[in-house]
């Protein structure tokens, strides 16, 4: 797949997902894997691309007073370390593929099941361990596939009341961010211990294609199109390529 059209693929995922609140990275990943891309360069091009995103996602809730830190603190300190961790292993691309499929399928599944947030539900304390338990095993595995984890994170946050629509939507900004940087940190020394660093600097396109996608749907997007609406279409592209990298998984497999 060319760089023009991959660029073009990709701002149009960032557009969707600065809609809901979620950077991208589960589709960024998938659609460099389905373009042929060594697997090994996969997990730090998308997480590039999400740091981008998110960042001013971040920012901006950050201006309003809505990030709950200190509820959101006992969930960073354990998933930013595991994030990295994950980022540091080296797996072997069928366990890769396998593992981004799951994602993939349980983000699609979410955002298909989706509703409006109730902004009116009861906030609920919970246990620093069991928050750094959910932040640490979500940072790894996200960071093992080069996602921020927002897309886990959310829908726990919200079966466990842990906050109001908005508060929620903001620590998972702040999630997504800081495991994004955490992950890409350790697949950057990886890829430096094997010497394939410099090969994803050829991708750098992608970045501010996503900048500008993420731009659009955060400025256009929800003021005419129902944010409902926008969560189960992209559910329903995540499904489609959940599918398709679940058959190529199924073959590497058989």
């Amino acid at each position: 797949m060319k760089l023009a059209v991959l660029a073009c693929l990709f701002a149009l995922t960032a557009c969707l997902y600065a809609s809901v609140g979620f950077g991208g990275g589960s589709t960024y990943t998938a659609l460099l894997i389905t373009s042929g891309m060594e697997y090994t360069l996969v997990p730090i091009v998308a997480l590039s691309c999400n740091i981008a995103v998110v960042a001013g996602n971040t920012i901006r809730y950050s201006r309003g007073n809505l990030i709950p830190w200190r509820k959101l603190w006992p969930i960073l300190s354990v998933s930013i370390p595991a994030a990295w961790l994950g980022g540091r292993l080296n797996i072997s691309e069928t366990l890769f593929i396998g593992l981004l499929a799951a994602a993939l399928l349980f983000a699609g599944v979410r955002l298909l099941r989706s509703s409006a947030p109730d902004a009116a539900v009861p906030r609920r304390d919970i246990h620093p361990g069991l928050s750094g338990l959910l932040g640490g095993a979500i940072g790894f595995y996200s960071g093992l596939v080069g996602i921020g984890g927002g897309i886990f994170l959310a829908p726990i946050l919200y079966g466990l009341s842990w906050g109001r629509a908005k508060a929620i939507a903001a620590a998972c900004s702040v999630y997504i961010l800081l495991n994004s940087i955490a992950g890409f940190l350790g697949q950057s020394m990886k890829l430096a211990d094997n010497g394939k660093f410099i090969e994803a600097l050829v991708f750098w396109p992608l970045v501010p294609a996503v900048i500008l996608g993420g731009f659009i749907g955060n400025t256009i997007g929800l003021k005419y199109i129902s944010q409902l609406w926008i969560q189960r279409l992209t559910g329903g592209l995540i499904l489609i390529v959940a599918v398709r990298l679940g058959l190529q998984w199924t073959g590497q497999i058989f």
